[in-house]
């Protein structure tokens, strides 16, 4: 018997909170996106200005990458103007134990954009690599000769969800 109504008062309760779900949804003055539910996805953390960011990496504009990275293939994103999204930047090759992608901007910025222009840096042959975590550092190590960067035409959806100190 006290499962019977133990059973009972949880079925109640789930379909109270259902219901309130619903009137709340529907007395909102907001346009409604549906019902909010949860998904686990891979997140990545990264750098921007000397602290870490997380991020997601959701769409990209070349096909071959998107399976490579098991993302969505976005074509539209090249429509984009390379001019008007920020700079993720991607180590190739030979690179510091611990380094992540270096992000141009963050959530706040006048110029943040979950959208970005993929810039890939590489480490000359006579460098010994060193833990890069800002533009600013990128731009120093640049003008030491013992870095340089080459810009594509890829774009990127990672829109940053967390931003650390």
């Amino acid at each position: 018997m006290l499962r019977k109504t133990f059973l009972g008062c949880t079925l109640t309760f789930a379909t109270l909170a259902v219901a309130a779900g619903a009137y709340a949804s529907l007395t909102s003055s907001g346009p409604r996106m549906g019902p909010q539910t949860k998904i686990t996805r891979p997140d990545f953390h990264g750098y921007y200005d000397g602290h870490k960011v997380t991020y997601l990496n959701t769409d990209v504009s070349v096909k071959a990458a998107a399976t490579m990275m098991h993302i969505n293939y976005a074509p539209g994103l090249k429509a984009v103007p390379l001019s008007s999204a920020p700079e993720i930047y991607l180590v190739e090759g030979k690179a510091n134990a611990g380094q992540l992608a270096v992000f141009g901007s963050e959530p706040g910025e006048k110029d943040y954009s979950p959208l970005w222009k993929e810039t890939i840096l590489t480490w000359k042959a006579s460098a010994k690599p060193v833990l890069i975590k800002s533009d600013t550092q990128i731009n120093q190590l640049e003008k030491k000769g013992g870095l340089s960067e080459r810009s594509t035409s890829v774009r990127l959806n990672c829109p940053i969800i967390k931003v650390g100190t």
